[in-house]
């Protein structure tokens, strides 16, 4: 294709793999441990993150991993104290997250840097930013693969995982904390209003046509592959936002699914 002989296409592409493969694996895991909405709660925060580090003259990354690493502990103590009102600390944290990111913007002279933020271009990501995305997806399989056994106890029931001896509060914790840096990665490229879409939707899609674990990760990586490489393409040719794109074809895959499954009733 001729989009390819372009330097930033090419990245785009690699980072558009490297989503395809570590969403799908976070993603299942919020949905199993009924967080969903914790991806978006983060990105928020994260938001915050970013303008706070443009208010110090500094790397915003650097910032924005603090910011989201402080918040997925402070959430892993708010869902504790609020055990049977989980959404309760989620609600909390994504209010404030955004209030804090309103109050810091207010302090900064240009919001121009602070749009790509907001909606991503995965078009524009860095080098650098390429290989800290490659290198967590790389890790994130390995860490899958090693340890899917106690992460699934722990997603399904807490309380067996907790008997069988496994340091729950330290997995859950641990979990929250990757899951707040993966999401500072990924917001610069699909942007912090649609980075949760990006997490949750592949796996979403594959749990109506899986049954096993394995097969819907299997399932979500592919439609994250199709929908993060039909998204670049979709966007090249008729000139549109990324994120928004991929977003788009992703949910454009729901409604044929749902059409497909209804059809086969």
């Amino acid at each position: 294709m001729a989009m390819l002989q372009y330097e930033f296409m090419q990245r785009a592409f690699i980072a558009a793999g490297a989503i395809a493969i570590l969403a799908p694996i976070l993603g299942l895991f919020l949905i199993l441990r009924k967080q969903s909405l914790m991806a978006d709660t983060l990105a928020h925060i994260s938001l915050a993150g970013v303008a706070f580090g443009y208010l110090l003259g500094i790397d915003p990354t650097l910032t924005t991993v603090v910011f989201v690493v402080l918040a997925a502990v402070f959430l892993e103590y708010l869902r504790k104290v609020y055990s049977d009102y989980s959404d309760i600390s989620v609600a909390m944290l994504m209010s404030g997250g955004m209030a804090l990111a309103l109050l810091l913007l207010t302090k900064i002279n240009s919001a121009t840097s602070i749009e790509s933020y907001l909606f991503g271009s995965i078009v524009t990501i860095s080098s650098v930013q390429l290989i800290f995305l490659v290198g967590l997806a790389v890790v994130l399989l390995i860490a899958y693969l090693v340890f899917k056994k106690p992460l699934y106890v722990l997603s399904f029931d807490e309380d067996t995982a907790y008997t069988a001896g496994l340091p729950t509060h330290w997995m859950s914790m641990l979990f929250s904390v990757v899951t707040g840096i993966a999401i500072s990665v990924i917001m610069p490229i699909a942007g912090s209003l649609l980075v949760s879409a990006i997490m949750i939707m592949p796996s979403a899609i594959a749990m109506r046509l899986m049954k096993n674990f394995d097969g819907v990760l299997i399932v979500a990586t592919l439609v994250g592959i199709i929908g993060m490489f039909g998204g670049l393409i979709t966007s090249y040719y008729f000139d549109t936002p990324p994120g928004a794109t991929i977003t788009a074809i992703f949910i454009v895959i729901f409604l044929l699914e749902s059409l497909a499954l209804k059809i086969k009733k």
